[in-house]
């Protein structure tokens, strides 16, 4: 017998199920941190509160959702998704948290997916920073974590992203099969399209990735088509009603007229501080003026009325400005990257150039909240950049600092927001909504709006 070697084997059985549940533990840990922040999110700012009231208004009425999100007077998305993904689960459980439940158990299901991915194409990034960053991120924390249409984008936005850049040669990390990848961009496609007007950012990818697929595989490439007709078909089949109802013109919800030249915009565009490029680069950065307040004064006043926090805004609102200047300048770096760099560090610019020549074709401004669904292509990007930082130790402290003073300020910010924003600052004429099936207890749905 050889009772040492046996102690031995069992110590090394029990260090695996040890990490498991360390990781279980963890995960656990910050999806309640990102619920809370949510429920402490804004919630009665005019956007928030009617997407809110489109599923508020199938759960008291029954009638089908046709139309979703407004995106300006007299126009909406199309299709019944939105008010399904907010009234189905108030239909399960009538609290106000239920959608919220699960607009973060979506977000959170396709940050740990995309967590993963990133983790497998760049294995010499510490897992724990890029499985912290992505899931305690101020744009993944501030747009997916409340009921907000671009909250919804997220989780179909990193679908459709992995199965792009696994089914085009040059980005292929062989990790997703091509039939799965096909799957879900035609599923991600049309989950988009009803949530918001970004969704022709993805067109361009689509094709590319067709083609590619095409020519490298001929004849079997058309397996492909019939892959992303399925994944199409999962989530378009909730558009088809509509267009049924109101026909191929009324069934669009006027969002066609939103496409529209804008030359306009060009200066905009290219504004070195406020535009696509900027924006871009910020989202996989430490932005934070614009989730403090919208303007200066709102910002200030914040920062007086909770002093404690001002340090730490200081120092990660300086780390906010140095991360684009630094991403730029490590495009240039050729030395000691990670393979892919040379097809991720060309993607993010090609992105913003096609960002930009879209918005010449848009009545909308450039801001950064309506390109939301690129976040997956900055935040690889940015990770390619920072994997050559970590071979340094001191590197890899400032990254868990940074990590640590965000999660400290977002805890200040939701109790902050707690009291001044959220759902709790009138609980009860929600739930008084549910209960009553009255969704004018708690607002009216815009003028013109078709549902």
């Amino acid at each position: 017998m050889n009772p040492t070697g046996t102690a031995a084997q069992d110590a090394g059985s029990t260090r695996p199920k040890a990490r498991r549940r360390l990781l279980a533990a963890l995960l656990a840990c910050a999806f309640l941190f990102r619920l809370g922040f949510g429920l402490c999110s804004q919630f009665w700012a005019d956007d928030e509160r009617q997407v809110y009231l489109i599923g508020l208004k199938f759960y008291a009425t029954r009638a089908w959702p046709y139309f979703g999100p407004d995106v300006a007077s007299g126009v909406q998305v199309p299709g019944a998704l939105q008010g399904l993904l907010v009234g189905l689960p108030l239909l399960a459980a009538p609290f106000p948290e239920s959608p919220f439940l699960l607009v973060n158990a979506l977000s959170f299901a396709g940050l740990c997916l995309f967590a993963w991915y990133c983790s497998r194409r760049l294995p010499r990034t510490p897992r724990w920073f890029v499985w912290g960053w992505l899931l305690t991120a101020p744009w993944t924390l501030n747009f997916s974590t409340h009921v907000v249409n671009p909250s919804y984008v997220l989780p179909a936005s990193i679908l459709f992203f992995v199965g792009a850049l696994e089914t085009m040669p040059a980005t292929r990390a062989g990790l997703v099969p091509a039939w799965l990848a096909n799957l879900s961009m035609g599923f991600a496609l049309c989950w988009v399209m009803q949530l918001h007007l970004s969704w022709v950012v993805l067109v361009p990818f689509l094709a590319a990735s067709l083609f590619f697929q095409l020519r490298e595989g001929g004849a079997r490439g058309l397996a492909s088509c019939g892959w992303l007709a399925c994944g199409a078909a999962l989530s378009g089949c909730l558009l088809a009603p509509t267009f049924l109802a109101y026909g191929l013109s009324g069934g669009t919800g006027g969002s066609e007229g939103m496409l529209t030249p804008n030359f306009g915009n060009f200066l905009r565009v290219l504004n070195p501080v406020e535009g696509v490029p900027a924006r871009f680069l910020s989202l996989a950065s430490f932005e934070l003026a614009r989730f403090v307040g919208r303007n200066t004064a709102e910002r200030l006043a914040f920062l007086r009325e909770n002093l404690w926090l001002a340090p730490l805004a200081l120092f990660l609102g300086a780390v906010g400005l140095l991360q684009p200047a630094a991403l730029v300048a490590l495009w240039f770096k050729r030395r000691g990257m990670p393979d892919g760099w040379p097809q991720v560090r060309w993607l993010a610019p090609l992105t913003v150039a096609l960002l930009c020549a879209l918005f010449l074709f848009s009545s909308k401004l450039p801001a950064s909240h309506t390109f939301y669904v690129t976040f997956p292509v900055a935040a690889l990007y940015a990770f390619y950049c920072w994997d050559s930082l970590f071979a340094d130790a001191r590197w890899r402290q400032a990254a868990a600092v940074l990590l640590a003073c965000g999660v400290l300020f977002h805890a200040g910010l939701a109790l902050h927001n707690l009291r001044h924003v959220s759902l709790y600052v009138d609980r009860r004429a929600v739930q008084a909504a549910i209960d009553e099936k009255n969704y004018h207890i708690l607002g009216e749905r815009r003028p013109g709006s078709r549902y």
